[in-house]
């Protein structure tokens, strides 16, 4: 692997995409100029219907939370041992 070439130019990591976030920007003031007309739309929509867009317009507002996973020493909390005699 000695031929590798090295990388040259571009992005440096973490630099956010120019057309990405020209696009957001632009998609969120479509958002925005249209907040009135979207809010009539919801409201004319069934319960059920209205529940599922909102549901999932949440997801574009609101983090989710992962899921996490814990191990836990019992013994480390308690911090005890038993000893059994006959």
């Amino acid at each position: 692997m000695e031929n590798q070439i090295k990388k040259r130019g571009g992005r440096i990591k973490g630099t956010p995409n120019k057309i990405t976030k020209d696009i957001r920007e632009s998609y969120q003031l479509l958002i925005e100029n249209n907040l009135d007309r979207l809010e009539n739309d919801i409201k004319e929509l069934s319960p059920k219907d209205r529940i599922e867009i909102l549901i999932r317009l949440t997801e574009y507002v609101v983090p989710k939370l992962q899921r996490s996973h814990q191990v836990v020493n019992t013994y480390d909390l308690i911090g005890m041992e038993a000893e059994f005699v006959d």
